[in-house]
C-alpha cells in the first residue's frame, strides 16, 4: 500500500474538532475514485454516517488546514468543502465502497489508526513513568529537575495558532 501512495497513510490523518480524521479528497485518492463518487456513495447511505463518523469542514477549517499543509494540489475553486471521516466513518466506508482497491486501502488506513493509538498510549506511559521517577528523586539533585523539566516540555503538544482579532484588510 505504501508503494501506491506518494504520502504514507499516517500523514493523511489530521486532528480536527477533537477527532483524528481523514479527508474525503485523500480517501478518494486512496480508493482511486473521483471525490464526487465517494461523496455520492456516502450521501446514498447517509444513515450509516452520523455526525461522530463524518462532518463537513467549514470554510475556516479548510483554510486553516490548507495553510498548514501547504500543498499546491489544494488550489482552485470548490463548490463544497471536503468531508472529514473519523476512524469509525472510514470503517463504515468499507461497507459502502467494496472494490478490491477500497478493501486494500481500508486495511492500510485501519492499521494507521491503530499505530497512532498505540503511539498515544506509549506517550502516556512515558509521561507516567517520568512523573514516578521525578517523585522518587525529588529534592535529591537540581540536575534531575532540569532534565525532567526539559522532557516535560518536549512531551507537550505544539501550541495552537491564535485566532487574529480585528480587521484584516484584503490582499491586493
Amino acid at each position: 500500500m505504501k508503494d501506491l501512495m506518494p504520502v504514507p497513510v499516517d500523514q493523511l490523518i489530521y486532528t480536527m474538532r477533537g477527532h483524528r480524521v481523514m479527508l474525503s479528497t485523500d480517501l478518494a485518492r486512496l480508493y482511486e475514485v473521483p471525490p464526487r463518487v465517494l461523496v455520492q456513495a456516502v450521501k446514498r447511505n447517509l444513515e450509516r454516517f452520523p455526525g461522530d463518523f463524518m462532518f463537513q469542514l467549514s470554510r475556516s477549517e479548510f483554510q486553516l488546514l490548507k495553510s498548514q499543509i501547504v500543498t499546491s494540489s489544494w488550489g482552485g475553486l470548490r463548490r463544497a468543502w471536503p468531508y472529514a471521516f473519523t476512524e469509525q466513518g472510514v470503517a463504515m466506508l468499507s461497507t459502502v465502497l467494496r472494490s478490491p482497491r477500497a478493501i486494500q486501502a481500508n486495511i492500510a488506513i485501519m492499521r494507521s489508526f491503530v499505530r497512532l493509538r498505540q503511539m498515544a498510549l506509549t506517550h502516556k506511559d512515558v509521561a507516567f513513568a517520568l512523573a514516578e521517577i521525578s517523585r522518587k528523586v525529588h529534592g535529591h539533585d537540581e540536575a534531575f529537575k532540569i532534565v525532567f523539566d526539559a522532557l516535560r516540555k518536549l512531551m507537550q503538544p505544539p501550541p495552537r495558532p491564535r485566532k487574529r482579532i480585528g480587521f484584516i484588510p484584503p490582499r491586493q
